[in-house]
């Protein structure tokens, strides 16, 4: 109804006049329509933006806004809908156009003609009368998504009906593909052309999501009308051809030079979309190639593409957003030529599954290492089972993953830094308690007291699932990361290498956890307590650091450059967000530990029902 309505208001008002009134009560009726049903959906935390944007909507067709800004401001509402509301947006194949074609003169041909000029035989005597398919300046408007709608859902007011119990739904999409094709049936030929030499205009369609949303009227700001036209019609009427669009830092390039292009035309929140789509639809997919190659390169490459969104969402001069853009492709021309020349090594291969399992795994490892050491200390053997039953299923889910990954779903860069950040938020918040307790325990002697009255009643069965618990998420987090880093690698045809650097990392990791399981059964208790209680408190730090920095990747935080080393195995990132971060915890740490100390000094006393242990002595 919305892109109805974006499309047919520029006959019913010019230069603030009506020209036609009963089009004009019509989008009238239809504003108000699209508003009483937005405030019928369910809610959700956009709805009361949704519904100031319906009332902007209605007003705007009050005062007889001119067609731009009504269609603007239509196409915005729907797009804000899609958002809020998701339903399928692309087929999951190329539509068969012959199949389309055939559809269109069995089911549309009698009213809109056989040519699509909306001059059939059956559509002369009807009020409206149908669509002219091939008007450029309505097709300009319109997507093949929304096409898809109205054959499916119909239009209400008009003999549209609708076609969904009588046309599948790959036959919706064939015959939404073929009419959005028959205004540019003469730009299709030289689409192919632009399509297949021109790489920047290749840069703008990267899916056949992007292509079933794509609308002239959206490409002209960055390709100009005639190139979007000519390269749109081509592509809908060969859909297949999208296999043949840009990926990779190329597409990443492509997007990058898109969102400036945007920014210059004031579509901020567009330039911001299209530069976290740089990211995660053109770095992301190839970074554990380049983390393999080069990972400095590719450290400073986020930190730039970071801090460039952040820019966008700040309003800064076009001017300094065209330098920073300028910087990030030039770093991208580096990163390719990183990837290129090194795709066919076997040794980085080797050392990249190498790097990559030990730095990923050593997190993971130092967790499950001191939740098995200190339930051995503690002499409490029969919850051991729970913290291996933890890891081992991680590491089953690891292996699913690499199978849905590699054959089954493609999971995007956005998913995949949420699961990293929002888990290593999660285990971040869950070390730091357990630090504060540990040190509680190593200080003053009451790590005695506790194991002998509190031990049985802390390691319940509920107390065992929470270690369950821990131990999955802690290494899960990292499984996850570095399944993905070596689907990506196994596409390179270097199995065995890669195999060999899984297997010496994961030979590693097994005599650094020996070492320290040996090492901490001679420990004292008490010094044990304050060893743990220190290492559980580091490892926080750096599980805060890196959850920040991949809900930065995901484009859920801003990007603020800090002068500050980037030292990725600590967790520290060269940004203000992800160091305050940081700072935030040290300080609860400190001040955690100093009421610790200062609870320790504090006499034996009953308060109530909690008893405050006096230190014993050490027999």
């Amino acid at each position: 109804m919305l892109d109805y309505l974006a499309i047919d208001y520029a006959g019913a008002v010019r230069d603030g006049a009506v020209i036609s009134a009963s089009e004009y009560a019509e989008m009238r009726e239809f504003a108000a329509t699209a508003r009483k049903r937005i405030q019928a959906l369910p809610p959700t935390v956009t709805s009361s933006s949704l519904a100031e944007q319906a009332n902007h909507l209605v007003a705007a067709i009050d005062a007889k806004a001119t067609p731009t800004t009504v269609a603007q401001q239509a196409h915005a509402l729907a797009d804000g809908l899609l958002q809020a509301y998701p339903i399928p947006t692309a087929p999951t194949q190329a539509p068969d156009l012959a199949r389309g074609a055939a559809l269109y003169q069995q089911n549309c041909a009698a009213c809109h003609g056989s040519t699509g000029r909306g001059d059939g035989p059956a559509g002369l005597s009807l009020d409206p009368r149908p669509v002219d398919f091939t008007n450029q300046a309505r097709a300009d408007q319109r997507s093949a998504l929304s096409l898809y709608e109205v054959i499916s859902q119909g239009v209400a007011g008009t003999p549209m009906a609708s076609y969904a119990k009588q046309l599948s739904l790959a036959d919706r999409w064939a015959l939404a593909y073929y009419v959005g094709s028959l205004a540019y049936g003469a730009e299709a030929t030289t689409g192919a052309h632009a399509w297949q030499q021109d790489a920047a205009a290749r840069m703008q369609i990267a899916s056949l999501q992007d292509l079933t949303q794509a609308r002239v009227a959206a490409l002209t700001p960055a390709l100009g009308t005639e190139r979007a036209r000519a390269i749109l019609g081509y592509l809908r009427s060969h859909p297949a051809g999208i296999e043949e669009a840009p990926q990779g830092l190329a597409l990443a390039r492509g997007r990058l030079a898109a969102s400036v292009t945007a920014y210059r035309s004031g579509e901020r929140s567009e330039a911001a979309k299209l530069a976290l789509s740089a990211y995660l639809d053109g770095v992301e997919p190839v970074e554990p190639q380049l983390n393999a190659r080069d990972n400095a390169l590719r450290a400073t490459l986020e930190t730039a593409m970071g801090a460039y969104r952040t820019a966008l969402t700040s309003g800064k001069p076009q001017t300094e957003i065209a330098q920073q853009a300028d910087q990030i492709d030039a770093l991208l021309v580096k990163a390719q030529a990183a990837i290129s020349t090194t795709a066919d090594d076997p040794v980085a291969t080797f050392l990249g599954a190498f790097t990559i399992l030990v730095r990923e795994g050593l997190e993971a490892m130092l967790v499950v290492v001191a939740l098995l050491a200190f339930l051995r200390k503690a002499e409490r053997l029969q919850a051991v089972r729970y913290v291996h039953a933890g890891w081992a299923l991680a590491l089953v889910a690891g292996g699913i993953t690499w199978a849905l990954a590699s054959y089954a779903i493609s999971i995007s860069g956005a998913g995949r830094e949420l699961t990293e950040g929002l888990s290593s938020l999660f285990a971040a918040v869950v070390l730091l308690s357990v630090g504060l307790w540990m040190h509680q325990k190593s200080i003053g002697g009451r790590w005695q007291s506790y194991l002998k009255e509190k031990m049985a009643a802390a390691l319940n069965q509920r107390s065992a699932w929470f270690l369950f618990g821990l131990a999955f998420i802690s290494v899960y987090r990292e499984v996850f990361e570095t399944i993905l880093f070596y689907a990506a690698l196994w596409s390179e045809g270097q199995e065995a290498w890669l195999l060999g650097g899984i297997a010496a990392g994961a030979g590693v990791l097994v005599v650094i956890a020996w070492v320290l399981l040996r090492t901490s059964r001679r420990l004292p208790l008490a010094h044990f307590f304050t060893a743990s209680s220190a290492l559980i408190a580091i490892l926080a730090i750096v599980l805060t650091g890196k959850g920040v920095a991949a809900l930065q990747e995901a484009g859920w935080l801003a990007v603020s450059p800090a002068p500050v080393p980037h030292v990725e195995l600590l967790g520290i990132f060269p940004t203000w967000q992800s160091v305050l971060s940081q700072v935030a915890i040290v300080l609860i740490l400190g001040l955690g530990f100093a009421i610790n100390a200062w609870r320790s000094r504090m006499p034996t006393t009953q308060a109530g029902n909690v008893l405050v242990e006096k230190p014993e002595v050490d027999q």
